[in-house]
């Protein structure tokens, strides 16, 4: 065979193997084709991009799938600004849809000032680092460490450290996303709806005089929230006062009214000022106390 018949026959068989393979993609096209609803792509870029998860579903992308299929409603975003929402819905020709707002919460009042710091630690400036060094060092072995990792995790800038030492929650900036409650190594943090306005600012499950030595404003177990609150709503398990959210349209401002170091309180409607009852101490101290 001389070179013009072998270039001849590589081409027809490339020309044959070409036809083969077009039909081959013809027919994948025809069988395998997955439709996917244009406005998926619309909705997703009226998203954040967040990614936050704060919705319920694993990402943004997966949140405008299921808004399109009419799975979810656009309100259930807590990121976007309620306007954005609107126009979501309006472009779905969907209801807006209405979810309790929730935000973080932290379970401990232990500031500088009212809780004992028993060893310095020195090292690496992160509370999942100070946990693993003897508990932190913080006489309650529950307590915040103040060391910030909830801030610095915090994409919404919702979360700052005050003068004492712990994490505040602005309200109005956060979107439940739950980073502080995954990065915490005490477990402090727990997202809440703000009608859960009943709340146990500890977790502690020391009692008595030796847990009130470490820390002024720790649940002692006296019990007198439970006492005092409708039967159920209010129990002591493991030396702590605990809530029944399922009977939340119980709570009232009553069960916090004789804790003694003001442990259990009050949040408004909107969750943005707290009240303590009126037996709680009152707490004057501005300086941190001594470690040691």
């Amino acid at each position: 065979m001389d070179s013009l018949q072998f270039v001849g026959v590589a081409v027809g068989f490339l020309t044959v193997l070409g036809i083969f393979l077009a039909i081959v993609l013809v027919v994948a096209n025809k069988y395998l084709f997955v439709y996917e609803d244009p406005r998926i792509d619309e909705v997703e870029a009226m998203l954040p991009a967040a990614n936050c998860g704060a919705c319920g579903t694993a990402g943004c992308r997966n949140f405008a799938e299921k808004l399109v299929a009419g799975e979810v409603t656009p309100g259930q975003c807590t990121v976007n600004p309620k306007e954005t929402s609107v126009a979501i819905a309006d472009f779905l020709g969907v209801a807006l849809g209405k979810v309790e707002k929730r935000v973080a919460r932290l379970a401990c009042a232990g500031g500088r000032h009212v809780a004992r710091i028993r060893a310095s630690y020195d090292g690496l400036s992160s509370c999942r680092a100070a946990a693993l060094v003897s508990g932190g060092g913080k006489g309650c072995r529950w307590g915040c460490l103040g060391l910030a990792d909830c801030e610095a995790v915090c994409e919404f800038d919702a979360i700052s450290m005050d003068r004492y030492g712990l994490p505040v929650v602005d309200v109005d900036k956060c979107t439940a996303c739950g980073d502080c409650v995954d990065v915490c190594p005490k477990d402090l943090f727990s997202l809440q709806p703000l009608s859960h306005q009943l709340w146990v600012a500890c977790k502690s499950e020391d009692f008595g005089d030796a847990a009130e030595a470490e820390c002024e404003v720790m649940c002692t177990a006296c019990g007198r929230c439970a006492m005092d609150s409708p039967e159920g709503l209010i129990t002591m398990k493991n030396n702590l006062a605990t809530i029944d959210y399922t009977k939340n349209a119980l709570a009232s401002q009553i069960a916090i009214e004789r804790c003694p170091t003001g442990a259990i309180v009050w949040y408004d409607a909107k969750g943005k000022t707290v009240a303590k009852g009126r037996d709680a101490k009152k707490i004057i101290r501005r300086e941190a106390l001594p470690v040691g």
